[in-house]
């Protein structure tokens, strides 16, 4: 019998009685039968919108009907759903509150109990079709009103929990038909003016932006969304600065407890690194979902770069970095132990933006924040979450690169910093030291992120896909250097042989790699990069002797090009699938081989003249400055051109499959328990 059901236990007076059950799963169990319960009493709906809501009940009972027993009562449910709506209404708070409650619980059950159903069975369902314009209209005009009014904060919270709920009740998100109902009555001003104020900012501003990340991506491929139509034109610097100022604190946050962890580790106590749960240092199931949570707010950056122009200038904006480590951690509950950068910032930091300054104290902004948060994320790509979101930080960093304004401010001589990157620890490398990192433009630091990809990543599993990313994120950042004439005071020589050091991995791995990936395209992205310098370098490295250190390079590892281009040529002299991408290779190597071959006899002249065994680099450079003359290039076309950045139709299948995967933590991480009846009540009783 349903009423003999466990949840809503009171008390039991003795083995042989049953159960007394909580007023409210009385009045559940009486919806789920087929009479109206208002008709024995009329005041059923005032009465049970003041009853503490039993959500684990009342999804569990939804979750339980068959599909006999769902049509029984289908007018039931309408009504429900209906006075939830309408008490929304209500100027008695704790009413406005059970009805958000109960308004999740039907949402979700009816949603879990109907995973096979059509979107517009569910509608039918809960709302019924002929009033699912009016309901819908009213329940968004409510929740509109409940998040831009004067109201209370944990309504306002509460409100932003039910549409997380209502977006992610689906695991993917373009068949939830109820959003259209969201797209048609429009919450993206309230989202914006979340956003735009600082206390409200602080108390939701990571719940909106997470919100709209979601909301952006519905059927974003197959229809007009009106919340990228709006996002894209947001010019109000205010709004702009909190959407920059949430992310920034969201990945700040991740950054510290990324440090604090690894701090910890390298205290060299084992019960240290055993004690730590859900951390990224051990491999257990929460540990691998801890980057993988951040997500949502890395897609949230994306949108926003990739959408709108104006939100550029706000990664550029400075301000003291902040020591998160003593900020006053948040009143607010915090939810039960989480994984890593799963929770939003504490509520005293995000209120707070406008620190006292230090003149000691280093300055930051979400750019930099981004890169440190990248550098983290990058380090190791072997699991699927990790890898998802290196990629989508990649893809943000082609944005950048890509736009002229940012290009501008990454280069700018005037905005100097110090970019602590993360680096992956490897034997033969001592770490760096923080305080020895010199102030330079920004990206030196973006180049600095490419290169410690590129060295740290050639493995088996290689990760083709970020490599190319990588390339083609220096190859841009050249050509603005190029078209602007900006001479960048860099150690080009680390980004040389790292490219050099790539190509000989690909050439040691050729079968293995052959099996799974196009490496003449890598190779050719690479072999160009070297043309830009020997073409254009003379128009955008710092020095001549820059230059000459690039010949230099080339002629002592040439064994590296002669090699690759053996392997080109035979690969393009025999009929197969990988012809015509290796015989571009060759092509492209003209100018490199015709520099090996011109300098090398001229370097074993000098050598035998002087009768030197072994040249040192500053004669080395020597012969090549003297020899400039008789050496003969071919000028390439097109070095400088690239291919735009397009999500459609490239990326289309792994945004999809991202937004699904943060679709499914969020829900999973969605607590309407953290406003428990106490906290309201007590908020409440002191609103007169």
């Amino acid at each position: 019998m349903a009423q003999e059901r466990k949840a809503g236990l009171l008390r039991r007076t003795s083995s042989s009685k049953k159960p007394l059950k909580e007023k409210v799963v009385l009045m559940y169990d009486e919806i789920f039968m087929k009479d109206d319960p208002a008709k024995t009493n009329p005041r059923f709906w005032d009465e049970l919108f003041l009853m503490k809501v039993n959500l684990e009940y009342l999804e569990g009972k939804l979750t339980s009907l068959d599909g006999d027993e769902v049509v029984m009562i289908k007018e039931n449910i309408n009504s429900l759903f209906h006075h939830c709506v309408q008490a929304l209404e209500e100027e008695h708070q704790i009413k406005v509150v059970n009805a958000l409650q109960t308004l999740c619980a039907l949402f979700r059950g009816v949603h879990q109990k109907n995973k096979s159903a059509t979107g517009f069975d569910i509608i039918n369902m809960l709302v019924g079709f002929d009033k699912a314009d009016l309901r819908m209209k009213n329940l968004m005009e409510s929740l509109d009103c409940l998040l831009c009014g004067d109201g209370s904060e944990s309504l306002k919270s509460l409100c932003l929990k039910l549409l997380l709920c209502l977006v992610t009740v689906t695991d993917n998100i373009s068949q939830n038909t109820i959003l259209e109902y969201v797209m048609i009555n429009s919450i993206f001003e309230a989202i914006l003016q979340i956003l735009s104020d600082v206390s409200s900012r602080g108390q939701h501003g990571y719940d909106a932006v997470v919100l709209l990340a979601l909301l952006v991506n519905y059927r974003k491929y197959e229809s007009v969304n009106p919340y990228i139509v709006k996002l894209s034109i947001v010019d109000d610097e205010s709004t702009l600065d909190g959407m920059g100022m949430v992310v920034h604190q969201a990945l700040t946050e991740y950054n510290r407890q990324y440090k604090d962890k690894e701090e910890e580790d390298h205290g060299g106590f084992f019960s240290t690194l055993t004690n730590m749960v859900g951390s990224m240092f051990i491999a257990d199931a929460e540990e691998k979902l801890s980057v993988q949570t951040n997500e949502a707010i890395l897609l949230a950056l994306y949108e926003a770069v990739h959408l709108n122009r104006n939100f550029i200038t706000v990664l550029a904006q400075s301000h003291p970095e902040i020591d998160m480590a003593a900020t006053p951690a948040s009143t607010l509950p915090a939810t039960p132990t989480t994984p890593l950068g799963t929770t939003p910032p504490s509520l005293d930091m995000m209120q707070n933006p406008e620190l006292p300054l230090d003149p000691n104290l280093q300055t930051s902004n979400l750019l930099i924040t981004f890169l440190k948060y990248s550098s983290i994320v990058m380090q190791d790509t072997k699991d699927e979450h990790r890898l998802n979101s290196a990629r989508l930080c990649l893809i943000i960093l082609t944005c950048i690169a890509e736009d002229q304004y940012a290009d501008a401010f990454l280069h700018d001589d005037n905005m100097n910093f110090r970019v602590n990157l993360h680096r992956m620890p490897m034997r033969h490398r001592k770490k760096a030291a923080a305080k020895n990192i010199p102030s330079r433009p920004l990206v030196c630091a973006v180049l600095d992120l490419m290169v410690e990809f590129i060295v740290t990543h050639m493995m088996k599993e290689f990760p083709m896909d970020l490599y190319m990313r990588c390339v083609q994120i220096i190859h841009k950042l050249i050509c603005y250097q190029k078209k602007c004439r900006v001479r960048l005071h860099y150690t080009w020589r680390e980004l040389w042989s790292a490219l050099i050091n790539l190509l000989k991995f690909l050439l040691s791995n050729e079968t293995t790699l052959l099996a799974k990936h196009n490496i003449f395209h890598l190779a050719l992205q690479v072999v160009n990069l070297f043309n830009m310098f020997i073409t254009y370098g003379d128009t955008f490295l710092p020095t001549p002797s820059s230059y000459d250190e690039l010949y230099y390079e080339i002629v002592r590892m040439h064994q590296v090009f002669d090699n690759l281009y053996c392997m080109v040529l035979r690969v393009s002299t025999n009929v197969g699938q990988w012809k015509e991408p290796a015989s571009k290779v060759t092509h492209a190597l003209v100018n490199v081989r015709a520099i090996i071959n011109h300098f090398n006899p001229k370097i074993e002249s000098y050598a035998a003249v002087n009768h030197i065994s072994q040249l040192s680099e500053d004669q080395v450079l020597e012969v090549v400055r003297s020899n400039y003359d008789t050496l003969t290039l071919k000028l390439q076309d097109g070095l400088d051109q690239f291919e735009r950045y397009s999500e459609q139709p490239k990326e289309t299948a792994f945004f999809k499959e991202l937004v699904r995967s943060i679709s499914l933590n969020v829900r999973k991480n969605v607590s309407l328990n953290t406003l428990s009846q106490d906290v309201l009540l007590k908020e409440f009783s002191s609103i007169s």
